[in-house]
């Protein structure tokens, strides 16, 4: 699992790694988001990463997730950051 920084758009490659621990670590990485990122890009693979996927795509809450978009790649999905008074 790798995260990478471009601009104000993170991303996060969750290839290999379990529903549960792939939760927790976009959860704890939520919770100390910087300000400055707006988007989290979370690859999550297609053809074996359907549990991922739904998870990101369903069962992922946070108060920082604004919007959450599919991506022109069906491996990943982007999710839109957003705190109070800014959007």
């Amino acid at each position: 699992m790798r995260f990478k920084r471009q601009g104000s758009v993170m991303s996060v490659d969750l290839h290999g790694t379990s529903v549960e621990d792939a939760q927790a670590l976009l959860l704890a990485w939520l919770d100390h988001a910087p300000e400055s990122v707006t988007e989290l890009r979370v690859i999550h693979g297609y053809n074996r990463g359907t549990l991922l996927r739904d998870m990101v795509r369903g069962g992922l809450a946070h108060p920082l997730i604004k919007r959450k978009l599919p991506a022109l790649n069906p491996g990943e999905t982007r999710l839109m950051l957003g705190r109070k008074g800014r959007g």
